[in-house]
């Protein structure tokens, strides 16, 4: 029964955050603000990320991704979460994305699966 990830296998937030960015990059790259596309971007980008971040191969690790895309008029904002996690194990990564006319937030979350 394994209680901890080897080294090897931990949750690479580094590498996780360049796949968020190579993602973004792709699924935006070049893309206006629109309120009606908006939620399928989200969905595509979500499943994007999850599968490549997979493909990572970190054993048993439960993977979250959460998607945030918003219209880009200089505006602020906050966003927080709240997890309970065991620190040694459990990290996340995230990146921001902006163009002239959006803003995307997506974050990743990798829990290990005692």
């Amino acid at each position: 029964y394994i209680i901890r990830p080897n080294f090897k296998d931990k949750f690479k937030p580094a590498q996780v955050k360049e796949v968020i960015q190579e993602v973004l990059s792709e699924q935006l790259k070049g893309k206006q603000y629109d309120p009606e596309q908006a939620p399928a971007w989200c969905k595509i980008i979500t499943e994007a990320v999850k599968e490549r971040v997979k493909d990572l191969g970190m054993e048993r690790y439960k993977l979250a991704v959460n998607v945030v895309i918003g219209e880009q008029r200089g505006q602020g904002i906050k966003v927080g979460c709240r997890c309970f996690w065991d620190s040694d194990t459990d990290n996340y990564a995230e990146h921001l994305f902006m163009n002239e006319t959006l803003f995307c937030l997506a974050t990743a979350f990798g829990v290990f699966f005692y």
